[in-house]
């Protein structure tokens, strides 16, 4: 190792040896002997946590839409330089931080920069609209579930109480022709079997609970809860959408890979992590890609119109409309929906385990004293809290707060909250200093690939994304509804109000900080010591020759 092979995690400055003590006497995992914190019982659990968080049900939907919207196979060429060059860089530098300073996304930037750390306290104000509306889509995942134990899939005829004289069975003998007007018995049990939409005139009225999703919603909160109380242990425009959704597909910003990565061994490969999860994340929307493409195809023929006019919405509705058709009319079509369903649930749980796992671990690792003995207490309150955030999204237009939530309260402000940590690592913590743990964890520096896209590319993608997103927003519709104009104020009020804890959080911070202006900043962006980095500098004096 080099002579700065001893840093301490606070990122203190570098101590100076005579001698280069080879890696494999390196100091610092001697520190795991005095550190109480959980690890995972094995590598494959932190492994497969991680690419459960990662691969969601937006590979399912999100991917297939966004990939079609622009071009089909033309999108991959963006999607792909924007993984390389973007998504996968920041995916690492995430995994590298939680494993380094093995910390939540709170206190870790009092290792980093403190002026930055308003940044732990937005992730997990939008970790927590995320949860809002994610969990009810696996609530409604939940109810298809249960719907499909019968001998004929509800979704596949018109002579349900809940379907209109609009209803077009278009498979089969029977088969009628696909008008303007048509609705497929697929849409019909989506939109008024389970969601009820029609008794709502907007958000202004969303109407009553419905009270069978309200049962589903509480069936997943109870599973999350019982599966995170006791930690770990138990657990253009086409550019812009490229880039979009590589960092909504992997991860970073969320601070999950900082909560998971924090339980690792120190000397774990994250390298190696950051690259199998992030190939598979990526090969499972592109098999995604192909099915989707597949079924959209053959219901355009059947209907003999456009596939455009199959793929209405990039929403969930792919999900629960083109997806439960197709299984409609395969053989053996309620065992497809049992087994299709059950995927569905237990890929969005594993996205919830991890959204809501950074928040514990960023808020438990910043009040210790406060919160060490009390986990399952704030994971109960954490729990209830997202269930009753949720509430909104039961009712008859839940739909409509679902698809305002999807929008604004993990959107700009999630990719900004990105950017801004990709500049406090890579030019404040500095991104030698950033290397150099790296390589005291792993004996290896990342190379000049890695460097480059920290300092400049990744940021550089990511403020053209924000650019863009700003300049560029179109009517926001979901169904034949239109968003009025005081929804939008409202979606920007809720994206604002995560993203305003960073600059308020520095306001406090430098207010609150002793000494003059220069004197303050000095202070503010200072890597602060901890007893864990002088315990470091006692081991590796007491190491040096």
């Amino acid at each position: 190792m080099s002579e700065q092979s001893c840093p301490a995690p606070g990122g203190s400055p570098p101590r100076q040896s005579s001698t280069e003590p080879s890696h494999s006497s390196s100091p610092l995992p001697l520190t795991s002997q005095t550190d109480s914190r959980d690890k995972w019982r094995k590598k494959i659990d932190f492994l497969l946590s991680v690419i459960g968080f990662a691969v969601d049900l937006g590979n399912v939907w999100r991917f297939p839409y966004i990939c079609y919207q622009n071009g089909g196979g033309a999108f991959l060429i963006p999607y792909t330089l924007m993984a390389v060059f973007g998504g996968v860089p920041l995916f690492y530098m995430e995994l590298a931080l939680g494993q380094f300073h093995r910390t939540g996304a709170i206190p870790i930037w009092k290792r980093i920069c403190p002026i930055f750390k308003g940044i732990g306290f937005s992730i997990c104000i939008i970790a927590l609209y995320v949860s809002f509306y994610y969990n009810t889509i696996i609530a409604w995942a939940l109810y298809y579930f249960y719907s499909s134990f019968t001998g004929t899939l509800p979704w596949t005829k018109c002579d349900n109480p809940w379907n209109t004289p609009n209803c077009t069975n278009y498979f089969g003998k029977n088969n009628t022709t696909w008008t303007n007007f048509s609705r497929s018995p697929a849409e019909e049990f989506y939109t008024r079997k389970v969601l009820g939409i029609h008794k709502s005139a907007g958000l202004h009225d969303v109407a009553g609970i419905r009270w069978q999703l309200l049962l589903c919603l509480f069936l997943i909160f109870t599973i999350v809860y019982f599966s995170l109380w006791k930690g770990v242990r138990t657990s253009g425009k086409v550019w812009v959408d490229a880039a979009a959704q590589i960092f909504f597909s992997l991860g970073p910003g969320f601070g999950v890979l900082l909560a998971l990565a924090s339980y690792n061994q120190f000397n774990n490969n994250c390298y190696r992590d950051a690259i199998v999860t992030s190939v598979v994340n990526c090969l499972t929307s592109f098999l995604s890609g192909f099915v989707i493409f597949t079924v959209l195809g053959y219901m355009a023929e059947m209907r003999n119109v456009e596939v455009e006019d199959v793929a209405k919405d990039k929403g969930p509705s792919l999900l629960f409309i083109t997806y439960p058709e197709a299984i409609a009319n395969m053989v053996g079509s309620s065992f497809f929906a049992i087994i299709f369903f059950l995927m569905m649930v237990t890929l969005g749980l594993d996205s919830t385990f991890g959204g809501l796992e950074a928040v514990i671990t960023a808020v438990m690792d910043e009040y210790p004293h406060v919160l060490g003995k009390h986990r399952e207490l704030f994971v109960l309150g954490l729990v209830s809290l997202c269930f009753l955030g949720s509430l909104s999204t039961l009712t008859h237009g839940g739909a409509y707060v679902v698809k305002l939530l999807e929008e604004f309260g993990a959107g700009s402000s999630l990719i900004s909250v990105v950017f801004l940590e990709a500049i406090a690592v890579s030019w404040f913590y500095g991104i030698q200093r950033f290397c150099n743990d790296v390589k005291a964890m792993l004996g290896f520096a990342p190379g000049i690939f890695w460097k480059v896209c920290w300092v400049a590319i990744s940021p550089a993608f990511l403020a053209f994304i924000i650019i863009s997103s700003l300049l560029d927003q179109p009517p926001l519709m979901l169904f034949d509804y239109q968003y009025p104009d005081w929804s939008i104020s409202v979606g920007y009020l809720i994206g604002i109000s995560s993203f305003i804890c960073v600059p308020l959080y520095m306001v406090y911070k430098l207010v609150w900080t002793p000494g003059s202006l220069k004197q303050r900043l000095a202070v503010c962006i200072r890597p602060e010591r901890t007893m864990r980095d002088q315990q470091l500098d006692s081991i590796c004096m007491a190491s040096a020759p």
